[in-house]
């Protein structure tokens, strides 16, 4: 295989790696461990949950800006 599409299939793996990850951990804390349904009132782990839920999206975000934002040089004809 050309290295250039090595690069490319490399960075595709990665995203879904990534952005598997993050579902999962912010699926289980949510969802699992129940921080994501708000009762009566909003209590403290909520607000905890969705910082923390809005911060890894940032970071998150962040990580496959770096990942994607040098171009690989395949041309397509």
């Amino acid at each position: 295989m050309e290295p250039q599409l090595l690069q490319f299939l490399n960075r595709i793996i990665r995203t879904i790696g990534l952005v598997v990850l993050w579902m999962l951990v912010n699926s289980t804390i949510g969802l699992m461990w129940g921080y994501a349904y708000v009762g009566n009132r909003w209590q403290l782990g909520n607000m905890v949950y969705y910082i923390f839920l809005l911060l890894s999206l940032i970071g998150l975000l962040y990580i496959l800006y770096k990942i994607w934002r040098h171009p690989i040089g395949i041309k397509i004809d």
